[in-house]
């Protein structure tokens, strides 16, 4: 069995080269860039990544492209943020030896927050849907959280995907900024209407929810940190969406 490697860039240069190392058990590597003005291009090339520029058209919309590019039916999706574990690439190894059983399958994600592993928060396993046979399966999904849908049985692996968030809460804000705007587009776009039950309720709840819970509080600061952005996300995404109302 061969594997397509894929990932969906933007002024990833800090990222994408412990990307696209972490890959050696796929067949090839696939960059769609989207405009980049730093050196993402030109690292992944000096890397052996095909990479292919396309205009941003979204998420899925552009990671369902990069499938489409691929040599390969069974593709694995990464984000530029992520990398395999070494005990996820010797599991895709003996994958590519077997006889797949399902048509996608899920991995546990954990993240890296403030340089701190976090193992609770709601934030761990965090199942996602990354290595899928195309033919079954594709990304939906028009703002924020894409996903993959998947046209038949869905198995899993167990091994972690490694997931380098902000290292500074200065970085998460300004990532918060731009997804929380998507956010509100979405709400307004399905005609949600936005009350200040959501304003006042549900960012305390969140906070709750996330730090006792989800044990948050196991976290350490960062774990706090986690609750007070989680809360903070849902006001801006609410305010926002009210506004553009």
């Amino acid at each position: 069995m061969k594997i397509s490697a894929t990932l969906i860039t933007f002024n990833e240069e800090r990222n994408i080269a412990r990307a696209i190392e972490s890959l050696r058990c796929c067949d090839e590597v696939i960059v769609i860039d989207g405009g980049s003005t730093d050196r993402t291009v030109e690292l992944a090339s000096n890397l052996g990544a095909r990479v292919v520029e396309n205009v941003w058209k979204g998420y899925a919309d552009q990671k369902n492209y990069a499938a489409e590019k691929a040599s390969n039916d069974w593709i694995l999706s990464l984000d530029a943020d992520e990398a395999l574990s070494e005990a996820l690439e010797a599991e895709i190894w003996r994958f590519k030896k077997s006889q797949p059983d399902c048509d996608g399958y899920t991995v546990p994600r954990m993240a890296q927050y403030l340089g701190r592993w976090i193992l609770h928060s709601g934030w761990y396993p965090d199942r996602k849907i990354r290595l899928y046979d195309r033919r079954k399966a594709r990304w939906v999904g028009k703002y924020v959280h894409e996903s993959v849908q998947v046209d038949g049985r869905v198995g899993e692996l167990q091994s972690n995907l490694l997931h380098f968030t902000c290292s500074s809460l200065s970085e998460h804000m300004k990532t918060m900024e731009r997804y929380t705007t998507l956010a509100a587009e979405e709400i307004v776009s399905e005609g949600r209407k936005i009350g200040y039950r959501h304003l006042l309720l549900d960012p305390p709840w969140t906070f709750f929810r996330t730090y006792i819970p989800q044990g948050g509080f196991l976290d350490g600061f960062e774990g706090l940190a986690i609750a007070y952005m989680a809360a903070f996300y849902n006001f801006l995404k609410y305010a926002k969406a009210r506004n553009m109302s």
